[in-house]
């Protein structure tokens, strides 16, 4: 097993960029803080160990131990989701693989072989299969997110639904993850994205938009 070689790249990027300490660094960036810009890991490590069952510097060492240094994006993901038995577009597989190629330096925040892509999750007081409903359900998605061209693509009730952007010919996939009878976590991923400016509108805007659910949800 490898020492964290990966992640300790990452962690000295950050005290060059900001002058921090190693512990310091290294603290703030499994807590998923920003140094002056988009953090380079997706999510903190609190969130990616509770999805996944391990944190960011058991993946990275994992994934240099594969050698996954020298792999494609593609590659990458579908072994990362082999060892979570998902499907390789699912958020947790493709989460991993971008942090661990940031973290190799190989990839702009977001980026990907097909594109910039961004992710917003949002753990709800509700059962899975309503927030299910809430996206793909054409009544219930106007109430809250009544400006998006969303095409449906396919839906697996109540765990996952793709969907065409037609604006821009982006896609849209969601995941849906039960917590417990009366919460749930709603994952979404928006691919294919022009460039990096277009990645942070997107961003900003299912930010915005998760909270309209809620809002809505809650109501």
């Amino acid at each position: 097993m490898t020492e964290h070689k990966s992640f300790k790249r990452l962690v000295r990027a950050r005290m060059a960029k900001t002058g921090e300490s190693y512990t310091a660094a290294r603290a703030k960036l499994l807590a998923g803080r920003e140094a002056g810009g988009e953090p380079p890991l997706p999510t903190s490590d609190e969130v990616i160990r509770e999805r996944t069952g391990r944190g960011w510097e058991e993946w990275f060492d994992l994934l240099d131990e594969w050698g996954a240094a020298t792999r494609p994006h593609r590659e990458i993901a579908r072994w990362v989701a082999g060892q979570l038995g998902i499907t390789p577009l699912a958020w947790n597989a493709q989460a991993i693989t971008a942090g661990y190629e940031r973290a190799r330096g190989g990839r702009a925040v977001g980026q990907r072989e097909d594109g910039f892509a961004v992710g917003v999750s949002k753990t709800l007081p509700v059962p899975v299969e309503r927030l299910f409903d809430a996206f793909v359900e054409d009544s219930a998605r106007q109430r809250w997110l009544p400006d998006a061209k969303l095409r449906p693509r396919t839906a697996t009730r109540p765990k996952s639904a793709r969907f065409d952007w037609p604006d821009d010919e982006s896609r849209v996939h969601v995941t849906f993850e039960a917590k417990n009878a009366g919460k749930s976590t709603v994952a979404v991923s928006h691919e294919r994205l022009a460039d990096s400016a277009a990645a942070d509108r997107m961003r900003a805007y299912w930010r915005e938009r998760i909270g309209a659910l809620e809002a809505q949800l809650e109501r």
